[in-house]
């Protein structure tokens, strides 16, 4: 008897004869004289089964494959496509080119061939490797950092090989929100005015241009100081150079935020109502300004408080406007850029307050703002119609005491602080 049969796994063909039991591949079976029939090794030109009679050919259970030879020869070839059949196929790899992934997942891929015999891979990434007892299989890749991999794979056969790169993509994994910072006494977080920050304005508002959103979530400690800043951003000497102040106000019956536009003798200031912010209760905050002109005319005094809004919740709040002499036609200069302290005059953040998920805008987002808010749970501000340029997590994904912009690729510097003023407290 002659056993042959295919092994889809291994992509060959399994022969045990009186000579003993192998795999072949590339192999084609046919007529030699009367009933007899011959099997070729395609590749090296040789006959490994020469000129048997039909009916010795049987299958893994003993079962003929004919009851002529001519019903044996079509059913042997049948199964000899297996290792890249009879008339000389080339291996075609049919699995995916391209798989997803995220950052901490483990992949798990087959690569699949139509007529494989052998494979190999090229350039794997570290972490990632061949399963053991089949090199079809890729196991691994938890420690792979996001980006895109592109490995060779190759498929084998006696006829020739196909070669394919295979496209691993790995993402972020979905968006968890599990950190914030907590500022108390002096701390704050220094970051750096001069990369390209939308809150810079070169002079007077002209327009869309210079339109810039704040968005953050905030949580007030139990200081009733009048003046803990919040965001800064803008010159040195406040006196004569711009600014942009968003502070929260403590003290009592106010607990408000405040937003100063301006210097400390030309500006407009803009109050949220009374008691609107709790003392130990996450507020999402957004604050919108349209890039219009705000200062120097009384008999503009309107359109320039026209230019800025701030949302609590998602909900658009009824501000207290003031000016000092018409407000600010100047530039906000590129200089301080901090949260928790007003640049160097300091009016901190203090007792147990807490920042998470501040974002950016180069454009005017008040009518996104319920958006954002996204129902009072933080979501994943970059899946937005239109995303943040600036996104700091605060904490999660940092190291301290690095806090990374995963947008635009700045980073703010946690001052006067330990790693254990980022905090597992969030809205």
């Amino acid at each position: 008897m002659i056993k042959i049969y295919g092994d889809n796994q291994a992509r060959s063909v399994f022969i045990e004869d009186a000579n003993g039991a192998q795999f072949q591949n590339g192999l084609q079976a046919i007529l030699s004289s009367g009933d007899g029939v011959s099997i070729v090794d395609l590749a090296k030109q040789v006959e490994i089964v020469s000129n048997s009679d039909y009916s010795l050919f049987v299958d893994e259970n003993n079962a003929p494959y004919g009851s002529n030879v001519q019903e044996v020869i079509n059913a042997l070839n049948s199964v000899f496509v297996v290792s890249g059949g009879a008339t000389g196929e080339l291996p075609v790899i049919t699995s995916p080119t391209s798989i997803n992934s995220v950052e901490g997942a483990t992949i798990n891929y087959e690569l699949i061939a139509n007529f494989g015999v052998g494979y190999e891979w090229d350039n794997l990434p570290v972490g990632l490797t061949t399963a053991d007892g089949n090199v079809r299989k890729l196991i691994g890749g938890s420690g792979l950092s996001v980006g895109t991999y592109t490995p060779t794979m190759h498929a084998i056969n006696y006829n020739g090989e196909d070669v394919e790169t295979l496209t691993i993509t790995v993402s972020n994994p979905p968006f968890a929100n599990t950190k914030s910072i907590r500022f108390n006494n002096n701390d704050y977080l220094y970051g750096f005015a001069s990369f390209s920050n939308p809150i810079y304005r070169s002079s007077n508002g002209s327009g869309a241009s210079d339109a810039w959103s704040i968005a953050l979530w905030f949580k007030a400690g139990t200081s009733s100081n009048s003046e803990q800043t919040i965001l800064m951003f803008g010159g040195s000497d406040q006196n004569n150079e711009g600014r942009v102040q968003l502070w929260y106000d403590g003290s009592g019956g106010d607990k408000n935020l405040r937003l100063r536009y301006g210097t400390n003798n030309n500006y407009l200031e803009f109050s949220t109502p009374n008691n609107g912010i709790s003392q130990g209760v996450w507020n999402h905050i957004v604050v919108t300004y349209d890039g219009g002109t705000t200062g120097q005319s009384q008999g503009n005094l309107s359109d320039y408080y026209s230019r800025f809004k701030i949302f609590v919740n998602g909900a658009s709040q009824s501000l207290t406007k003031s000016h000092n002499n018409y407000g600010w036609s100047g530039s906000i200069n590129a200089e301080f850029f901090s949260l928790g302290k007003n640049g160097n005059a300091g009016n901190y953040l203090r007792n147990n307050c807490n920042l998470d998920e501040v974002a950016l805008w180069d454009s005017d987002q008040s009518a996104n703002a319920l958006l954002i808010y996204s129902g009072g749970n933080p979501s994943d501000l970059s899946l937005l119609a239109s995303p943040p340029v600036n996104w700091w997590r605060m904490g999660d994904g940092d190291t301290y005491p690095f806090l990374d912009d995963g947008i635009g690729g700045s980073f703010f510097m946690m001052q006067n602080m330990t790693v254990a003023d980022i905090v597992n407290d969030v809205p």
